[in-house]
């Protein structure tokens, strides 16, 4: 297993705090009783492998066409989530170019989740 840092990343991940939420601080959050929205961005094969429990699932390429369906979450933050966080990222600058204001991407997406928060998780 990779290092991770005290914020749980792997050493020289190219973290965005304006557009990113690490694994760790989405728990943390999730654990407090904060109402977060977390929406996997992955394709349906994907998501049988491996799933966030209490995720949602609007594929990449519906995240505009589906947009509505996320407007009744805009007063929590909504967490994009995909296999490393590449697609999750552009689904966020998607929803934010229509107007979402609290929308990040899960940094390092489900392999880092598994690696840090949920080892139950499978990484493939």
């Amino acid at each position: 297993m990779s290092q991770l840092d005290p914020r749980g990343l792997p050493e020289g991940y190219p973290f965005n705090a304006d557009w990113e939420i690490t694994p760790r601080e989405f728990q943390q959050r999730r654990t407090a009783g904060e109402r977060l929205l977390l929406v996997d961005v992955r394709t349906a094969a994907e998501r049988s492998t491996a799933c966030i429990a209490g995720s949602i699932h609007v594929p990449l390429n519906e995240v505009e066409s589906r947009a509505d369906e996320l407007r009744e979450h805009e007063d929590q933050l909504i967490v994009m989530q995909c296999h490393h966080g590449v697609r999750s990222l552009r689904a966020a600058a998607s929803l934010r170019r229509l107007g979402f204001d609290r929308v990040v991407s899960l940094a390092g997406g489900i392999h880092l989740w598994s690696m840090d928060v949920d080892p139950a998780v499978p990484i493939y």
